[in-house]
């Protein structure tokens, strides 16, 4: 009696592990007519439909999403990049006005950044504003020695040195205009760096505001006509 009571409880034990085994689970769903089905495994009626899975004490382990066909696993899959790719944005946004925030504490310390920007390009505009005048002075010998051939083809050495001396200006001028162009680029970019620092600094959350805008490429000016 003894043997077979200790049998008997081994038995259920056994029984109790199987049901509670991971992998298994009970399957219930409500078909699109209104009937309740539960089953061992997955049920084929309720394919299109979301089924519950249970334990076997009646909680719920987890849902069992509709068996999607090719063409709504392919628009699905579709959303879910699209989902993921606006969570990286999301969090790139965020990180970026976290930097920005870092980099420039305070509007002295924007306004000290956009200074140093604007005098490396001053400077090369000075520069070039500089070689234009430098070029003048060498061809005003080049004009004066001109005079000598006016109505007559210029020798070859010295129309060579006068188109030297044109190529050079021009050059510099191209030169000049891409340098004000860049200083336009640099206090547009500064000027949308300070808006956004400032809702910033007043409270607005990082990554809660649109990206600050592509700002327009500058157009290379056309070599100046002389």
């Amino acid at each position: 009696m003894r043997a077979l009571l200790v049998v008997g409880l081994l038995l259920a034990s056994s029984a109790w592990a199987a049901e509670t085994t991971p992998g298994k689970g009970i399957y219930t769903c409500t078909t699109s007519d209104g009937r309740k089905l539960t089953s061992d495994r997955p049920i084929a009626e309720c394919t299109s439909r979301e089924q519950r899975v249970l334990n076997p004490d009646g909680s719920q382990r987890t849902t069992l999403p509709p068996y999607l066909s090719p063409e709504e696993r392919a628009v699905k899959e579709a959303a879910d990049r699209r989902a993921a790719a606006e969570r990286v944005a999301a969090q790139d946004a965020i990180r970026r006005d976290r930097t920005l925030m870092q980099r420039y504490p305070t509007e002295a310390a924007h306004q000290r950044a956009r200074n140093t920007a604007l005098d490396d390009a001053n400077k090369a505009t000075r520069i070039s504003e500089r070689r234009i005048k430098d070029l003048g002075v060498e061809r005003k010998p080049l004009l004066d020695e001109a005079e000598f051939y006016k109505g007559k083809p210029l020798p070859g050495k010295l129309k060579q040195a006068l188109d030297a001396n044109d190529a050079a200006v021009e050059a510099q001028e191209v030169l000049v205009e891409n340098q004000k162009a860049e200083i336009v680029r640099i206090n547009a970019r500064f000027d949308a760096e300070l808006a956004r620092l400032k809702k910033l600094w007043a409270g607005a959350a990082p990554g809660s505001m649109p990206p600050l805008s592509e700002l327009p490429k500058t157009t290379p000016p056309t070599t100046p006509k002389r």
